[in-house]
């Protein structure tokens, strides 16, 4: 498992962790039953806080990607398919959303925000 953290990112190093972990979980380089580093370990590589680390595998767990088993470590959980299709779901809304407030502040209209779609989904057929 790889992270790489930016403080010019502009997002909370826990989250950093976190979004990392999910992206390398849900394409596969991070199979289910895999043991991730140690809290204590992950931290010192990182050379952060393991306050910060700790959050991140917690909210990991909440949200199902991994399992904690006490004395033994963290461990990948299995992912069934409903779990990823929920979180594409969440990712593409967020952009979505992300996209519709762009266009709003740009005064652009809802047509051409249709329009806009339309040719990337298309762009993408044609590949």
């Amino acid at each position: 498992m790889q992270v790489v953290l930016s403080n010019q990112a502009g997002v909370p190093i826990y989250q950093q962790i976190e979004d990392q972990v999910k992206t390398q979980i849900l394409n596969g380089d991070c199979p289910a039953g895999m043991q991730l580093p140690s809290i204590r370990e992950l931290a010192k590589d990182l050379k952060i806080s393991v306050i910060t680390t700790t959050r991140a595998y917690r909210d990991l767990e909440a949200q199902g990607f991994v399992t904690n088993m006490q004395g033994k470590g963290t461990f990948v959980a299995p992912q069934d398919n409903e779990l990823i299709h929920e979180h594409a779901l969440r990712a593409i809304e967020n952009g979505l959303q992300m996209a519709i407030d762009a266009a709003r502040l740009g005064g652009v209209e809802t047509a051409d925000l249709h329009t806009m779609l339309d040719t990337l989904l298309e762009g993408e057929n044609d590949g």
